[in-house]
């Protein structure tokens, strides 16, 4: 298709306003144009620095020369604080960042722009929002890991309901993380695939085994249990398991009969300093090239065309069941399922 010069500089216009247009040659020429006016684009990334923002900020600059990211680096708290900060002080110096359990905070702050991105096209539902504030960059699952010098291979666990025989009594942790990667995401999920009553009986069932609360993150629950400390781990990340195994560990995580999906939600921020560069930088996050780094860096991948460095970390390739919990859910239960934990588990 050919551009005209009337095309391209009408959608330099449109996307100056914050008009998204429909995705085609012209409109990716313009927005490329638009985004090396702005020169730069600056991201909030609680990422591994060495090991995903960087290799990601430097495929992108080499994509497009002359757009520099400016990457500010901190937990996803700190980010989450400073986002927050900025933007009620109408001072907003971020343009993309992304965030879990602070999601719900800044859509509520009003501090995200929707902006659907050509590249979401082929993501799976629960992997974006359908009125484009957030599409996932990556995936996570939350799962039990056992310590295979413990743990026999005759007495791995294979469901939930394994795990109320009294030989795991006090012998299973968790972090003692109030977030839906914490146990109320557990509690969520087993209230949305067994229904309220059976959901509810198999909890208390769980709590009277003693389950031990670790004032910590899940790594340093996981780092227990290869330590010894535990023989079973809950709420982990699998791909932590993975990575500790490659290593020589003494770990693997457990498959169930489902487990806890998480999403690690791209967004752009409201009145950010440079929103073509921004919206340029999203599609690239999302694209497969940018979805190749975060594999390379040992991240899942949320496109679904690009599979995990260890291809099992996947529900489609490691052939097992993961529960996504919708954000409106989560937002609207959340308090109930803190409430449960406190009455059961704590």
């Amino acid at each position: 298709m050919r551009i005209t010069r009337r095309s391209l500089v009408l959608s330099v216009a449109l996307l100056a306003a914050g008009v998204t247009a429909t995705a085609n040659a012209a409109v990716d020429a313009a927005l490329i144009a638009a985004a090396k006016k702005e020169g730069e684009v600056s991201w909030y990334s609680s990422l591994v620095v060495n090991q995903a923002s960087r290799p990601i900020a430097a495929a992108f600059e080499k994509k497009y020369p002359g757009i520099k990211v400016k990457i500010t680096s901190g937990t996803a708290t700190d980010l989450l604080l400073k986002i927050m900060a900025e933007g009620r002080a109408n001072s907003p110096r971020a343009d993309v960042s992304h965030a879990g359990s602070g999601l719900s905070t800044l859509l509520k702050g009003d501090m995200i722009v929707p902006y659907i991105p050509s590249e979401a096209a082929r993501y799976p539902a629960q992997y974006k929002d359908a009125k484009g504030y957030w599409t996932g960059q990556v995936v996570s699952f939350l799962v039990p890991a056992m310590n295979t010098d413990l743990v026999k291979p005759k007495d791995e666990p294979k469901t939930w309901n394994d795990l109320l025989d009294p030989k795991w009594k006090g012998k299973m942790a968790w972090a003692q993380q109030m977030t839906q990667g914490g146990p109320p995401g557990f509690i969520g999920a087993t209230l949305n695939v067994m229904g309220q009553q059976k959901g509810m009986d198999f909890l208390r069932k769980f709590s009277q085994q003693r389950i031990v609360n670790v004032p910590a993150n899940q790594r340093v629950v996981l780092d227990q249990a290869i330590a010894g400390e535990y023989p079973i781990a809950l709420s982990t990340f699998s791909h932590h398991s993975e990575l500790s195994a490659k290593k020589g560990a003494p770990i693997k995580w457990l498959k169930m009969d489902y487990v806890v999906g998480t999403v690690d939600p791209a967004f752009l921020i409201k009145n950010g300093p440079h929103p073509n560069a921004a919206r340029l930088f999203l599609e690239f996050l999302l694209s497969s090239e940018g979805q190749a780094i975060f594999r390379s860096a040992d991240y899942i991948p949320a496109d679904p065309a690009v599979p995990a460095s260890i291809p099992g970390l996947k529900p489609e390739t490691g052939h097992f069941k993961a529960v996504f919990l919708p954000l409106s859910l989560v937002d609207a239960d959340m308090p109930k399922w803190i409430n449960i934990y406190n009455e059961l588990f704590k």
